[in-house]
């Protein structure tokens, strides 16, 4: 087995290399059997060549990018983006083996601006004397700040490295736009079953372990798609036994925190609007608890809620409204995990309530309007306040008739035009007939009638 590569020093370097790390490299035969056999199970059965990876046929596979790349030998700067445990550190070691680089791996999360220079510096001299490439992998290359993306670039601007960051998170939120453009970014997917059951298989090879139907189906349903999950949980099952049942895995398992990066902020939120909007409230609760659990601020999702409850449920049921801002108060009255409470009476009122849009649609037609007349028309006459004699002898509010005097006559309030003559026409809200607005459209469809029968 190959050793990691912080652990190898080269014949031209130990002159400055370290008393322990000359130690690390004098390993006689014997201690690097020691190593392998102690490496946790995942690192045991990593992957040496691109036929060896499981899963992600879309960029090995013959016509995928990393496979041409490598046959082109044109690797350039690569970002990986994709979930644990799918194998973008596996594809990165891979590629550095298949171009004979230098494999240089830096965390993001423990290395600064100074390590990022050190290494690229490095890599100049082993150029210079050896004649070898570097590969300079960052994982989770999201925490890089903006200095350090930025020292990354002279060195891709001059080809003295190639790179290759891995990120779970979405690089177009995370990654500085100097170095997403200099970047290919390839996109990793989940694991599929087939996938699993394969690392499954290899895994209980390697440890010479055994395990039925239940206790497999099991095991891969825990991994969620991760790899890496998948392995270290057969490990820890395995310990004591060769014979794995499902007691054993259910003491491996534990519990798992729901995976939520910004992405997920994002997509997640979105699928649970959507939800509601389309009257589905057991998707839309589904969606609720993987925000709650994954930790998501009780208040936003309140927030959510109540805009949903104007947006979509709008005059159609105008309790909602009413609902929903009962509803945000609660959380902040009791808290979490009480707050789940009136967030799911809310969530689903509003999935199981007539819909109307009418409201939203009709604001922002009239904003749409507003702002590309330029100059907005002047308010009617009838309609402008009066509260001096200059402004009465100028005309102001002469002929407004009180809505209530002409009550009685059933024209109840359309007695009059109250748009500028411009905009005579205009008709911003237009409400549906779902549930409580349809009364209103009815109500609307009498008075707008009225108005236009004693205007001719």
């Amino acid at each position: 087995m190959k050793l990691p590569a912080a652990w190898t020093v080269s014949a031209k370097s130990t002159t400055n290399a370290t008393p322990d790390a000359i130690r690390l490299d004098l390993f006689d035969e014997a201690g690097r059997e020691n190593y392998a056999r102690r490496a946790p199970l995942a690192e045991r059965l990593r992957p040496k060549t691109l036929d060896e990876v499981v899963g992600q046929p879309h960029l090995t596979g013959e016509w995928g990018p990393l496979r041409v790349a490598l046959t082109r030998n044109r690797l350039g700067s690569i970002v990986f983006w994709g979930p644990p445990g799918v194998g973008k550190t596996t594809l990165a070691r891979v590629v550095a083996s298949s171009v004979n680089a230098e494999f240089t791996p830096l965390s993001a999360v423990e290395s600064g601006v100074k390590d990022l220079r050190a290494a690229l510096n490095a890599a100049r001299d082993r150029l210079k004397y050896e004649n070898r490439a570097t590969l300079v992998f960052v994982d989770e290359v999201h925490r890089f700040n903006k200095a350090q993306q930025d020292a990354l670039l002279p060195a891709l601007e001059e080809g003295l490295v190639d790179f290759i960051g891995a990120t779970t998170e979405n690089p177009s939120f995370e990654v500085t736009a100097p170095l997403l453009s200099r970047s290919r970014v390839l996109r990793l997917k989940r694991l599929t079953e087939k996938d699993l059951a394969l690392l499954l298989a290899r895994g209980l090879e390697e440890l010479g372990a055994n395990a039925g139907d239940e206790a497999r189906g099991q095991l891969l349903r825990a991994s969620g798609g991760d790899g890496r999950r998948l392995l270290n949980l057969l490990e820890v099952a395995a310990t004591g036994t060769e014979n794995i049942g499902v007691e054993n895995i259910e003491r491996a398992v534990g519990q798992r925190s729901v995976r939520y990066g910004k992405e997920e902020h994002y997509d997640v939120t979105s699928a649970f609007i959507k939800s509601v909007r389309g009257g589905d409230p057991d998707a839309a609760l589904h969606y609720l608890a993987r925000m709650i659990e994954a930790g998501e601020d009780p208040v936003f999702i309140a927030r959510r809620i109540v805009i949903l409850a104007s947006e979509d449920i709008g005059n159609a049921d105008p309790g909602g409204l009413s609902l929903a801002t009962a509803a945000a108060q609660a959380v902040q009255m009791v808290g979490m995990p009480e707050g789940r409470i009136p967030l799911a009476q809310a969530t689903t009122y509003l999935a199981s309530a007539p819909k109307s849009n009418a409201a939203y649609k009709g604001i922002n037609a009239a904003l749409e309007e507003v702002r590309k007349s330029g100059e907005p028309p002047e308010v009617p006459m009838n309609l402008r306040n009066a509260p001096t004699d200059l402004m009465r002898g100028e005309g102001y509010g002469e002929g407004y008739r009180y809505a209530h005097d002409d009550a009685a006559s059933g024209i109840e309030g359309m007695n009059q035009r109250y748009l500028p003559d411009e905009l005579a026409d205009r008709i911003y809200y237009a409400p549906k007939e779902s549930g409580a607005e349809g009364g209103i459209k009815a109500r609307l469809d009498r008075w707008r009638g009225a108005r236009n029968e004693r205007e001719t």
